[in-house]
């Protein structure tokens, strides 16, 4: 085995920590294979011998990345009108692909991506690194340019903001099976009593329709409210395929045969409390559906 062969073995042994990783900064799992690829690209120049933390030293460059992409965007004025609903995650409801598994760990649903969106790009990327890949301050200070001291504030700051605003959902499927199917049948019914009974009175609807729809990215809070979302959506009489989002159950909703939302749904002591809806008709289009329309 050569040199390059060689390094290609030990890269392909932390290309999952890698994705999972980059997946995380960035919400994306495209972007997060583009991050992962420059990282390879990276290793392939250097000397790797002179390296002796492999795995930490990938880690590094993989969230360097990550924090360029993220300013690049921010650059571009990428900011989109309303909630940024990121990349789901979908799987069968018989259970989520091992591929996927790590992309999954530490209970990374939507909601949690979601409010990651909303931090800044080096909080995001402390956030990250510490609270769930457990990398030492002093490893993420030159990352970000900062002291460890100031890196360990970046990821307080972020705690408290995704603590504040990332819900946690019941681990049971069944439970979660159970609310997700009286909701949808509640709204097939135009029932909003019964809507707003399965729903907490402090829900959080976010839907993000994409760039160029202002009226239809929206945000919206409290069970009358989206109760009220919910019925007007049911006059579209959409077709609903029970998935896994992100490890969670969810809904793919089907207009004429095709995708027209993914929303993934969070359930907490045995009511929705927060719905984040992808109805981005490009980004749809993008997603690979094949496992759970077979």
């Amino acid at each position: 085995m050569d040199q390059q062969d060689w390094l290609a073995q030990r890269f392909e042994e932390h290309r999952a920590r890698l994705r999972a990783v980059a997946y995380r900064m960035l919400g994306s799992l495209s972007e997060a294979d583009d991050a992962v690829q420059e990282t390879w690209l990276r290793l392939s120049r250097i000397d790797a011998d002179e390296v002796e933390n492999l795995g930490g030293w990938l880690t590094t460059v993989t969230a360097r990345v990550c924090l360029n992409m993220l300013r690049s965007r921010r650059t571009r004025h990428e900011e989109p009108f309303g909630p940024h609903v990121p990349e789901p995650i979908i799987d069968p409801v018989a259970g989520v692909d091992p591929e996927h598994e790590a992309l999954l760990a530490d209970s990374v649903g939507l909601a949690l991506l979601v409010v990651l969106e909303m931090l800044a790009p080096a909080e995001r990327l402390a956030f990250v690194l510490h609270d769930m890949f457990a990398v030492p301050f002093d490893e993420i200070a030159p990352i970000v340019d900062r002291s460890p001291e100031a890196a360990r504030q970046l990821a307080s700051r972020a705690r408290r903001r995704v603590q504040g605003h990332a819900p946690v959902g019941d681990a049971d499927p069944q439970q979660q099976r159970e609310v997700v199917e009286a909701f949808l049948a509640a709204a097939r019914e135009g029932n909003f009593d019964a809507l707003v009974a399965v729903l907490d009175p402090n829900v959080v609807l976010r839907a993000d329709s994409g760039p160029g729809l202002p009226a239809a990215t929206l945000e919206v809070r409290g069970a009358a409210e989206v109760a009220a979302r919910a019925l007007t959506y049911a006059r579209l009489q959409l077709f609903n395929r029970p998935v896994l989002v992100n490890g969670l159950l969810g809904v793919i909703a089907y207009r004429d045969g095709r995708p027209f939302s993914v929303g993934a749904i969070t359930v907490r002591g045995g009511r929705i409390v927060e719905m984040d809806i992808l109805a981005d008709p490009e980004r749809l289009s993008r997603l690979d559906l094949t496992a759970v329309e077979q």
